[in-house]
């Protein structure tokens, strides 16, 4: 879901600022490969991670925490889209 968000948030910006980026923070393709193939080879070894004392399942963990940055990165890119597209609008 995270993942679609960001791609419908690149695609009005393309279309809208006539800007177009495919990576969102940090992050791009390539490095979202290489952290995933890193989690595979730690999961393959330690499939659980320890959280406050409780155990969790390494890729449910992972995914918590990509959900969070997805959505933290949408939210940015949104907001800062808002403002340019605001202040775009105001100086006509």
């Amino acid at each position: 879901m995270g993942f679609y968000v960001l791609s419908i948030e690149s695609y009005l910006t393309t279309y809208t600022m006539g800007r177009f980026h495919l990576s969102h923070g940090l992050f791009g393709p390539t490095e979202i490969r290489i952290l995933l193939a890193v989690g595979n080879a730690v999961a393959f070894t330690h499939p659980y991670s320890e959280i406050a004392g409780r155990s969790f399942l390494l890729f449910d963990v992972g995914g918590a925490v990509a959900l969070a940055g997805m959505a933290a990165m949408a939210l940015v890119t949104a907001a800062r889209h808002t403002v340019a597209l605001y202040r775009e609008e105001t100086r006509r």
